[in-house]
């Protein structure tokens, strides 16, 4: 069963009319992992857009989106603001953007688990303790009285990973989560995507330009240009036999990165870790 299926989906800038993506169709397994990968300006974030119905009133867009057969493009937007977190959740790239700046973290963290749950603020500081141990954060309590500020990147990625295992929504969408990270953190980052698949059993939607993530943690791998997906198939497929000239690329830089790091560093483990 498809747990979410992406049927020609288009958008365009209304100010210019530039048609942003073009025309992309795919599906995801439930339970699985699919990620899409391309350049910056391909459309993967658009895309993500698209699906949880965030982009501005700037774009446009057409076709179908249906979540576990349900048409979300037909939904009224205070039905499809119940489906995000609590059966839809989205990870952003940059987790100073996911939180109010002017409060500490746990407020964020109550309100949207009481709009979703109705718990108690004891229950809710209960549940995100035991979450935010489980992704490898030490002193919880302390980190949910911080502002955003006051915590790294890493940190921040953590708490989302954290807040989506209590939500236990059915799709995770996480849109470049390691881009604003240190190689270690991004490691670690990716680390705790596959442990969250593992215990969790969701499906994930792994929007990348890092093909070493993407090997690392996605069944099937979509790869889009300019707007347009130029090749899909399974990660060994892509990564092993790729048939698009771009994908080949892509897959060739990769490579010549991990063998630069490996000299480097000092050994092929490092790099391919």
């Amino acid at each position: 069963m498809n747990v979410l299926e992406v049927a020609n989906l288009q958008i365009w800038d209304n100010r210019t009319n530039k048609q942003l993506v073009a025309g992309s169709s795919f599906q995801l397994k439930a339970g699985s992992c699919l990620a899409i990968v391309g350049e910056s300006g391909s459309g993967k974030s658009l895309t993500c857009g698209a699906i949880m119905r965030l982009n501005g009133s700037g774009l446009r867009q057409s076709g179908e989106i249906r979540f576990q057969g349900e048409d979300l493009l037909a939904l009224s937007e205070k039905d499809m603001r119940q489906k995000r977190g609590k059966q839809i959740c989205l990870i952003v790239q940059n987790g100073m953007r996911a939180f109010d700046s002017s409060c500490v973290v746990g407020v964020h963290l109550r309100e949207t688990l009481a709009a979703h749950y109705g718990w108690s603020r004891d229950e809710i500081t209960a549940r995100m303790k035991t979450a935010m141990e489980s992704v490898m954060l030490k002193h919880p309590l302390e980190i949910m009285n911080k502002y955003p500020h006051q915590l790294s990147g890493g940190m921040l990625q953590r708490i989302m990973i954290a807040l989506a295992i209590v939500l236990a929504p059915d799709l995770i969408i996480a849109d470049e989560p390691t881009t604003a990270l240190d190689a270690v953190s991004a490691y670690e980052v990716v680390e705790q995507f596959i442990a969250l698949r593992q215990t969790m059993g969701c499906s994930l939607l792994f929007v990348s330009h890092d093909l070493g993530a993407v090997k690392k943690i996605a069944d099937e791998v979509l790869v889009m240009k300019a707007g347009e997906v130029v090749e899909s198939g399974t990660t060994q497929q892509i990564f092993a036999k790729a048939q698009h000239e771009y994908t080949r690329y892509l897959v060739s830089n990769k490579l010549a990165l991990s063998q630069h790091f490996s000299r480097v560093m000092g050994g092929v483990a490092v790099a391919e870790g």
